[in-house]
């Protein structure tokens, strides 16, 4: 069997979720440069994805078209960042990144030895990196099967119009997103992918 094969099987088992799996999911390799990664991630919160990566080029654009250690952009002044369109908020949370990254010698094997959970205290601890941002981080830059994204609100909407949830009672509705999500573990990532992908295709 090969590795579509095996999530596939898995997801499968949910009667209402076999009926949104698609073609295979394409791979998501590993990435390189997390910090950085992470950086673009903040920078996009609460952005269309074109304004983001509009934000984003202008922004490599500043470190002639190619990718900044840390410690450069430590070294860039708040008021440069923000002639890109970035916002006071998020000049300072892209500086604690780098800052927090330089102080810490922090690497992309450093991060890939690490559990799912470890990533997420470690990461979390910077002001302006929630949850979300490192659970995207885990996903689509470390290659990891088994996140799921509580507070995506896409997320909330796919499984909320599959399941016929009501969400008015927030506990509840939280705690039926958790017991729905754990019949998919090992494999939540891809569920994940499969719940964006049908919701962006309705």
């Amino acid at each position: 069997m090969t590795p579509h094969d095996v999530y596939i099987a898995h997801l499968s088992k949910d009667k209402k979720f076999k009926n949104i799996i698609a073609a295979p999911l394409s791979e998501i390799p590993v990435k390189k440069n997390i910090a950085l990664k992470l950086i673009a991630s903040i920078m996009s919160q609460q952005l269309s994805v074109k304004v983001a990566d509009v934000i984003y080029k202008r922004f490599l654009q500043l470190y002639g078209g190619k990718e900044p250690r840390p410690q450069q952009i430590l070294d860039t002044p708040a008021p440069t960042l923000r002639s890109i369109g970035l916002s006071n908020a998020k000049v300072s949370y892209v500086h604690n990144v780098a800052r927090f990254v330089v102080e810490e010698k922090l690497t992309d094997t450093k991060l890939r030895k690490m559990e799912d959970a470890e990533v997420l205290t470690y990461l979390t601890q910077i002001k302006g990196v929630g949850r979300w941002t490192v659970e995207m981080l885990l996903m689509f830059y470390l290659g990891r099967e088994d996140v799921f994204a509580m507070d995506d609100l896409g997320l909330q909407q796919a499984m909320t119009k599959l399941y016929k949830l009501d969400p008015t009672d927030k506990k509840a509705y939280r705690a039926k997103l958790q017991s729905l999500s754990a019949r998919w573990s090992p494999y939540r990532s891809h569920a994940c992918r499969y719940l964006w992908m049908w919701k962006d295709a309705k």
